[in-house]
């Protein structure tokens, strides 16, 4: 470490020590073996890093991971996480150096802005690799070490790699002096579903059963939505009458008595979960398997994904559907998923309602089989441009982790 940057390093340190001290809350125990460290700023991107984990599990299935939140977050709001969220301590030298004492990451992956530079630099001299996703100049500083303009750039200088969305922050960072090297452009990490395959003589049989009828999908279905899916399915019989619905109920203690409120409503229903046929009157098939749903999105053209219609929703994950050649129907309430219901919506791959009605009429209107096409081929353009990128950065975490444990191998 050079003279200058020590004197700033030190001058922050003591600068940021001044504040009270709080070693943070209590830590639960590090995992055996390899831990991957990945920091996001904002619970909106959650579903993202939980898509790349899940597929960096599939190929390297002993990595631990830790996910982390900024200090200040309210954690309620990443209760969604498939994954535990661990606040980061507050940007002082004694909770950062005991963070990483505790955690001892081999790999960090940090994702936006909100850099600490205590927390950061203490990582570098620690050794451990770094690598900044979506990067921009946003330091997260005291007020009385805000003078020091060399922080900025040795913070930014600890990261082994800087992919940053635009042309202007990457100029912006290599303007503190960053190795162009260092510095690439990217766009931002996207979900890419890997959806399983499906038995090829079930879906055949599925597809004969239905004998070419029109096929519609109501997936994640909530108790608050069923009056609104049937209404809509009996408004779109009248204009394709041996249209037939896959319900999809988010609830299994729901699937019973729903079965019961159908048979009220003269719906002729066929229960896929306890082996009944499908029959050429069939009018609703009802389900509760998460599990067949990699069925019913191949076979049905159209998708409404429901927990999404009444206020208070927060939405599920689009992609698989439209990875499988659906197109999308959805509610306004998405507030998990925004990002993927933007794109999609702005894609014309998908399709926003918020009444009955809409949804009847949507139905309709995306079964036309010039429509459907359409949308799925921007669905699919959609969901698979996300793809090399993940695949790199899987390739990049594996390379790092290789590296570490071979240094580890030598010592």
């Amino acid at each position: 470490m050079s003279k200058p940057r020590s004197l700033s390093l030190a001058a922050y340190r003591i600068l940021s020590w001044g504040v009270p001290q709080t070693m943070g809350r209590d830590l639960p125990p590090r995992p055996e073996g390899e831990l991957l460290w990945l920091h996001l700023n904002s619970p909106e991107k959650l579903p993202v890093i939980e898509d790349f984990a899940s597929r960096l599990l599939a190929a390297r299935p002993d990595v631990s991971l830790l996910l982390t939140a900024p200090y200040d977050a309210n954690i309620s709001d990443w209760s969604n996480s498939l994954w535990p969220v661990v606040p980061l301590p507050p940007d002082q030298p004694r909770p950062a150096r005991a963070f990483l004492d505790h955690w001892q990451p081999d790999l960090c992956i940090w994702i936006g802005g909100g850099l600490m530079p205590n927390l950061i630099n203490r990582a570098e001299e620690k050794a451990i690799p770094m690598i900044l996703l979506e990067g921009v100049v946003d330091l997260v500083m005291s007020r009385s070490g805000r003078w020091l303009p060399d922080i900025t750039r040795f913070t930014l200088d600890c990261f082994d790699r800087i992919e940053t969305c635009s042309e202007n922050t990457a100029r912006q960072i290599r303007r503190y002096g960053i190795a162009s090297s260092k510095v690439s452009v990217s766009s931002p990490l996207r979900i890419s579903p890997d959806p399983q395959p499906w038995p090829e003589d079930e879906l055949i049989e599925t597809n004969h059963a239905l004998g070419g009828r029109p096929v519609w999908l109501a997936a994640w279905v909530q108790d608050t939505e069923f009056i609104s899916v049937l209404s809509a399915h009996r408004q779109a019989m009248r204009l394709l009458p041996r249209l037939a619905l896959v319900l999809h109920v988010a609830d299994t203690a729901e699937a019973d008595p729903l079965n019961r409120r159908l048979e009220a409503m003269d719906l002729r229903c066929s229960n896929w979960d306890e082996g009944q046929q499908i029959e050429d009157n069939t009018q609703v098939i009802l389900t509760a398997s998460d599990e067949d749903l990699g069925l019913w999105h191949r076979v049905a053209p159209v998708t409404f994904m429901g927990t999404s219609l009444e206020r208070g929703a927060t939405g599920q994950n689009p992609l698989l559907s439209t990875a499988l050649g659906s197109s999308v129907i959805h509610g306004p309430y998405v507030i998990h998923h925004s990002d993927s219901y933007h794109r999609l919506d702005s894609a014309g791959a998908a399709v926003t309602v918020r009444t009955a009605t809409e949804l009847g009429d949507a139905v309709v209107d995306l079964l036309a089989p010039d429509r459907t096409a359409d949308m799925a081929l921007a669905g699919w353009e959609l969901v698979t441009e996300g793809a090399p990128q993940t695949d790199d950065l899987i390739e990049l975490v594996q390379h790092y982790l290789d590296k570490g444990r071979a240094n580890r191998a030598r010592t």
